[in-house]
């Protein structure tokens, strides 16, 4: 049992296992989504704000678990694409949403003062992260001073968005517009709300064990394959990463809970972008932001300008595009390519 806990998995159980682990979340992810539009009416928090911030955080947890594990292993470089390739991999989840959403641009009956804020949110927050590499190496109590900064602009972020009594910017109304409001009672709403969360919470476990199963897998993949950390951790792992949020946003969009869906992905980024924060508190070496080189950066400087793509779409809110998607989705899709193939070649 040791070895199999902190020893070298053999290539074959590492890709079983890597294929396994990615399917179950898949799995969870589709009930999560109901669960969450249910839980975000019995809240009152709204779909914007429980989806950004209970929902992220569960659809997180399996990458907090990688970044954790890897940075723990002294694979620093994994740990840190793992972070900001599951924020690409994420953002491109909009278009997979917004392909699912027949009726009109996902952005146009999604757009939410929120969920505008929480992209703000998002871009101040990997800002904050590109600072800290080019910053003094050094740490206090273990952490370079950016965690902390990190941690507190993101608190600070969340009450800015969660106390806003009277909102001066609102989104216009159209026909198309999908309001963020409680549903009658279906389904999960006939049941207690206490089994809600009881299940909530369970999905939630799975996920993180499958966090942890995908990180050592990862481990040997770039041990063994000859594959570069940059690449595995920013495709691989970030694909998987991003898996429930694409996978739970997807649903959310058939449900009709359109805000949700959004808000799950740049909610699930904002939470990923503090997953260097616990990177940065395991990893023995040093800084983290320091050991990040330049694919690292890159994908770093790509989530960015793909948050960015997203906000004006969000603001433009184009009622139709090309092959079903905004020019926003095509722009996110073109990106994304981009980037995966400056780090395979």
């Amino acid at each position: 049992m040791p070895d199999v806990l902190t020893g070298q998995w053999p290539l074959s159980w590492s890709i079983a296992l890597f294929v396994l682990a990615g399917a179950l979340t898949v799995v969870g992810s589709v009930r999560l989504a109901a669960l969450g539009d249910v839980l975000a009416d019995r809240t009152g928090q709204g779909e914007a704000v429980f989806g950004a911030v209970f929902f992220g955080l569960v659809t997180s947890l399996s990458g907090i678990v990688m970044t954790a594990v890897t940075a723990a292993a002294d694979h620093p470089d994994l740990a840190y694409s793992n972070a900001v390739g599951g924020i690409a991999a994420q953002t491109l989840a909009i278009a997979a949403a917004d392909a699912a959403y027949r009726r009109v641009n996902l952005e146009h009956a999604a757009a939410s003062l929120p969920n505008l804020l929480f992209g703000c949110l998002l871009i101040g927050l990997l800002g904050i992260a590109l600072m800290a590499a080019f910053s003094p190496d050094v740490t206090v109590l273990g952490l370079h001073p950016a965690s902390f900064a990190m941690v507190a602009f993101y608190w600070g972020g969340i009450r800015l968005i969660s106390d806003r009594p009277r909102p001066m910017w609102v989104a216009v109304r159209t026909v198309e517009t999908v309001p963020d409001e409680p549903e009658a009672a279906e389904d999960g709403h006939t049941r207690r709300t206490g089994a809600l969360w009881a299940e909530f919470l369970g999905i939630a476990l799975v996920v993180v064990i499958g966090g942890w199963v995908i990180a050592r897998a990862a481990e040997t993949l770039v041990s063994s394959t000859g594959l570069s950390a940059g690449f595995v951790g920013a495709v691989l792992m970030g694909v998987v990463n991003a898996l429930p949020e694409t996978v739970t946003a997807i649903a959310a969009v058939r449900r009709g809970a359109v805000t949700l869906a959004i808000a799950a992905v740049i909610g699930g980024n904002c939470l990923d972008v503090l997953n260097l924060v616990i990177g940065d508190l395991v990893y023995g070496g040093g800084s983290l932001f320091h050991a990040a080189g330049r694919d690292e950066l890159f994908l770093t400087s790509a989530a960015l300008v793909m948050t960015g793509v997203l906000l004006g779409g969000l603001l433009v809110r184009q009622e139709r595009g090309w092959w079903r998607l905004g020019f926003d989705g095509v722009l996110l899709i073109t990106v994304y390519a981009g980037t995966v193939a400056v780090l395979a070649f």
